[in-house]
């Protein structure tokens, strides 16, 4: 009977290490989601990027040398 008992053993360690690894991935928290690699730039500017300037000025305006409207 303690030959039994030393021959089961292994396999219950095994056994034991198994449900432990598959408990771990059913119960464990997902992962955080967030932008890898792509930040957003909810202020111009930011970053120490200067702010660019509107591709297209409204009416009426014209754009000058740095981006700016000429002063009147």
């Amino acid at each position: 009977m303690i030959a039994v008992a030393l021959l089961l053993l292994p396999g219950l360690g095994l056994l034991l290490y198994g449900m432990d690894r598959v408990e771990e991935r059913l119960f464990r928290r997902p992962p955080a989601r967030h932008a890898a690699g792509r930040h957003l730039r909810l202020v111009g500017g930011a970053g120490g990027l200067p702010p660019r300037a509107p591709a297209v000025p409204g009416p009426g305006r014209s754009v000058g040398a740095e981006g700016e409207a000429p002063a009147a």
